[in-house]
């Protein structure tokens, strides 16, 4: 103190000084609301995280039964052709050995009869490739839309860490809109789905 009436703190008397009168407070308010709501969007992260590898598993062993399906009927196209190879064969043996045709007739009859079937069982794998393709792009297109909540919710935790280091609390908005934004497709997501 001076003697002229004036009074003078050193910096650290008006530092608490300023902090007593609330403003000191706001600080450690937002600072726990921001460590609040980055601890929720964690759990939420954590939540989408599991959704969506769950279903891109699920995706995955779609993709391999279609891969599966479609090895199979390439295969049982194969044995079709080697079928038609032996019926021409015993087709042209009726041509160059006539006398012999009772006995190649029964081969191409039975050909014949293998022939329809193998076509069948080939066709039937063909469809199971395509559904499971299909179902495989249906799951694929939620777990993308999962996998855009997840980029939401990170980019909210970071403007909140971001907000915890410069007080401003615009940034601390954003973060919220950057957090409905990921909750919202991910509600969306999952049940709309």
């Amino acid at each position: 103190m001076s003697g002229h009436g004036l009074h003078s703190h050193p910096p650290h008397e008006e530092m608490v000084h300023h902090a007593a009168e609330g403003h000191g407070g706001e600080h450690h308010s937002l600072s726990q609301w921001v460590a609040i709501f980055t601890v929720i969007l964690a759990a939420f992260g954590a939540i989408v995280s599991y959704q969506g590898t769950h279903l891109m598993n699920e995706v995955l062993l779609q993709k391999n039964d279609a891969v599966l399906e479609k090895a199979k009927a390439a295969d049982q196209w194969n044995y079709y052709q080697a079928v038609s190879t032996k019926l021409h064969m015993m087709e042209l043996a009726i041509i160059l050995a006539p006398d012999k045709a009772v006995g190649f007739k029964e081969k191409i009859a039975k050909y014949e009869q293998q022939k329809v079937s193998i076509q069948q069982s080939a066709t039937e794998m063909e469809q199971k490739s395509e559904a499971a393709n299909r179902e495989s792009a249906h799951l694929n297109r939620p777990h993308n839309n999962l996998e855009i909540a997840m980029i939401f919710l990170q980019i909210a935790i970071s403007l909140a860490s971001i907000t915890a280091l410069t007080r401003r609390k615009w940034l601390f908005a954003i973060a919220g809109i950057s957090a409905a934004g990921g909750i919202g497709l991910w509600i969306s997501t999952i049940f709309l789905f």
